[in-house]
């Protein structure tokens, strides 16, 4: 089959349009992430996440109305833990995804087990995505990507110095708050893609990507969703053509370019050494 007939695929369409729109979502917001130190926020919500879509498969619910306000309030016991119960972030991380996975797993055995449904979130298949999932994931993509947009100078500000943007008049408890419920849409819309384990990756990987060969933040994000474009695209075709696991073909290949990317890096400064 050659690549050119793929596209005239409807899962493949839909693949590629929905892949294309959470790539953007999670870059952007990835750089965010790693720059202030939260990169783990993905890892622990993504547990939250499998709590959540076993609550859905229980209720016999579509879980992705379950997840979405389950994760963003997971997202927010996290802040909260973190500023008021005097918990360092990592660990209040792990107090909320260790409940999400427990409650996951005991619901799972009240089901009768681990079946095929919650596997496939687990591990995630783009290529199943229905018309459905795609224009939920569009809509909510562009609700995310247009706050980042709107809110870009003061999440640029609170990445950076978060105590100088406080004391310029950033009403920074909001905008932390609104942060923690982006990453928590974001990790619910990537779960289709590259599955609940793998959720993180999608998050870290073209952001440290981007930062070993960008300046700047805003080239960073831009060169963080080229990355990400691209490893969905290429994991999509490759997927198809050779019959491998979408979400992990996905991840590896942006591990891929972090290596090119960091072995670009260590070329360029050791030439401009001699």
């Amino acid at each position: 089959m050659e690549i050119a007939e793929l596209f005239r695929y409807g899962f493949i369409q839909r693949a590629l349009v929905a892949g294309s729109f959470i790539a953007l979502l999670c870059s952007i917001l990835g750089v965010v992430l790693v720059l202030r130190r939260l990169s783990l926020i993905g890892d622990g919500l993504a547990h939250v996440t499998f709590g959540s879509v076993a609550v859905g498969l229980v209720l016999k619910v579509y879980p992705l109305y379950v997840s979405i306000p389950l994760v963003m309030l997971g997202s927010l016991g996290i802040l909260k833990l973190t500023e008021r119960a005097r918990i360092y972030g990592d660990a209040a991380i792990g107090v909320v995804s260790s409940l999400g996975i427990a409650g996951g797993v005991l619901l799972a055995s009240r089901a009768g087990g681990f079946n095929v449904d919650l596997f496939s979130y687990l591990f995630g298949n783009i290529l199943a995505i229905s018309n459905a999932e795609v224009v939920t994931a569009i809509g909510l993509s562009v609700l995310v990507l247009l706050t980042v947009i709107f809110y870009y100078h003061e999440i640029f500000s609170v990445t950076f110095d978060e105590e100088f943007a406080k004391v310029s008049g950033i009403n920074t408890e909001r905008l932390n708050t609104l942060l923690v419920l982006l990453t928590a849409i974001t990790v619910v819309l990537t779960m289709k893609v590259v599955g609940i384990m793998l959720t993180s990756s999608l998050l870290i990987l073209p952001a440290v990507t981007a930062f070993q060969v960008a300046r700047g933040f805003r080239s960073s994000m831009l060169f963080a969703s080229a990355v990400a474009l691209l490893s969905v695209f290429l994991g999509i075709f490759l997927s198809a053509l050779l019959n491998l696991p979408s979400g992990a073909t996905i991840v590896l290949l942006n591990l891929l370019f972090f290596v090119l990317a960091f072995l670009f890096k260590s070329i360029r400064r050791s030439a401009g050494r001699k």
